[in-house]
């Protein structure tokens, strides 16, 4: 008995979660996330409901809004109207097997069975077939992916758990506009009638939708289908990266998220992440600041991370060094201005000393104020050089080349720049706090007092003269 459950157990990885899990993790045969600079995609599953469709259908038609519905042939065949109506008013239709349910469960020929069904009754209703199908639940097993099908496998980049109505429309609309960003993919549902639903739930995302288109609009991103998106996708370059190239970034885009959550790092910008920040101990060896102030290890500083996926986003799109920078300029041109409001407001920040960073890609920050210094040996200068090398063959438009030309000048740089003078060029004041204000006293004869014992050392005989 237990040889024969191994067995199973073998089985069922290889036959289901193993495929599940490649696509997921890596993209591989699926599409799950868009490239567009404007664009993004709303998608519907277990549809069409008589209660909410329609109200859908509405929403969506106010703020001319394009989606893709991938219904439950059980309920299309039920429901006629409801899909010719989603066909007429210029949205996508697309397959979520004739019954809800998982394809781990369903042989491979039943699986085909349910599809074309679901795809024979769309035919009847609208005259044309659908190309795209999600299998419920985002399951696939090793069949699904062993072979292009006459249809395209499509995922998702963002979920909500919008099917449970405990999570509440406020919930659901601070999840859904954390990501509402260009080239998403997000998974709704315009039923509650499946497996695990709850039957009012589509209630809450209406108004959460609602809420997101209403942003969206301010923001100038549209919802678009999903064979635009794909479209878009195609002649991105990011489909020139070899599949290798691709799982690499896949895996730094994860580790991202990971290290966000990881370090709690406060993003400037959520709505539209570039810069991320947290406060810190420094920790290296003593450097000088512009007007001669030393930061010191112990001291505070105020950490600045690059958003990882717009960093690659950015250079996948730059034709040139020079264009990747000019971009880069001006995302910090609108993030710097921010950042020293948020400093002005927090008297936890402004005891920070200095704002400090990492980065091989270090052209311009001059431009802002920053000093950039050479990274003093060590094992953390050489694993950054290493992990930054290969970060830069990924995201530089000249890819690996780069690294072969002017290499030696690819090192890590330290980027810093006072708090003070942060505010200074921004127009911001130090909020007022005594303790602050003592502190950096006592911090600034602390370095006048090194500086001049310094001096000393220097230059034991110099005297002034007249």
């Amino acid at each position: 008995m237990q040889t024969l459950l191994l067995w199973l157990f073998y089985i069922s990885s290889f036959y289901a979660f193993i495929p599940g899990m490649i696509s997921r993790i890596f993209g591989y045969r699926v599409f799950r996330k868009g490239t567009g600079r404007n664009e993004f995609a709303l998608t519907f599953d277990d549809g069409p409901d008589p209660r909410f469709t329609p109200l859908l259908l509405e929403l969506l038609k106010r703020y001319d809004a394009k989606a893709t519905f991938f219904v439950v042939g059980s309920n299309a065949e039920r429901y006629p109207d409801l899909i010719q109506r989603i066909h007429d008013e210029g949205h996508l239709i697309g397959i979520h097997n004739y019954v809800h349910k998982t394809n781990w469960l369903m042989r491979p020929a039943t699986v085909r069975r349910q599809i074309q069904r679901t795809n024979d009754i769309i035919y009847n209703i609208i005259g044309e077939r659908s190309t795209y199908y999600r299998p419920p639940w985002g399951i696939v097993n090793l069949f699904d992916i062993s072979k292009r099908r006459q249809v395209e496998i499509v995922l998702w980049s963002a979920m909500f758990g919008d099917w449970r109505e405990k999570l509440g429309a406020e919930k659901l609309t601070e999840k859904m506009l954390a990501r509402l960003n260009p080239g998403e993919v997000m998974l709704l549902h315009d039923s509650g009638t499946t497996l695990g639903a709850d039957a009012d739930a589509p209630g809450n995302m209406l108004v959460a939708l609602e809420q997101t288109l209403e942003e969206a609009c301010k923001r100038g991103l549209r919802s678009i289908r999903i064979d635009e998106m794909i479209k878009m996708a195609e002649t991105s370059p990011i489909r020139r990266l070899s599949f290798g190239k691709r799982v690499l970034v896949g895996l730094w885009l994860a580790w991202e998220q990971v290290f966000q959550a990881l370090f709690h790092l406060q993003t400037i910008t959520p709505s539209d992440p570039f810069l991320h920040y947290r406060m810190r101990k420094y920790q290296g060896e003593p450097v000088e600041l512009e007007g001669g102030e030393l930061l010191r290890k112990g001291d505070k500083v105020i950490e600045l991370h690059i958003d990882n996926k717009q960093l690659f986003e950015l250079g996948i799109h730059s034709r040139s060094s020079a264009q990747l920078a000019i971009r880069m300029i001006r995302r910090m041109e609108k993030d710097l201005p921010i950042l020293a409001e948020i400093i002005a407001k927090d008297v936890d920040l402004a005891e920070a000393k200095a704002l400090y960073g990492v980065s091989m890609i270090n052209r311009g920050p001059e431009k802002f104020g920053f000093t950039v210094r050479d990274l003093p040996d060590g094992l953390f200068a050489r694993s950054s050089k290493f992990y930054l090398r290969i970060l830069l063959s990924v995201i530089h438009p000249a890819g690996g080349a780069r690294l072969k030309e002017r290499s030696e000048v690819l090192v890590p740089k330290l980027i810093l720049m006072p708090v003070s003078e942060l505010l200074k060029k921004m127009n911001q004041q130090l909020p007022h706090h005594p303790k602050t204000a003592k502190k950096r006293k006592s911090q600034q004869e602390e370095s006048l007092s090194l500086n001049d014992s310094v001096a000393d050392v220097e230059m034991p005989g110099a005297t002034v003269t007249n």
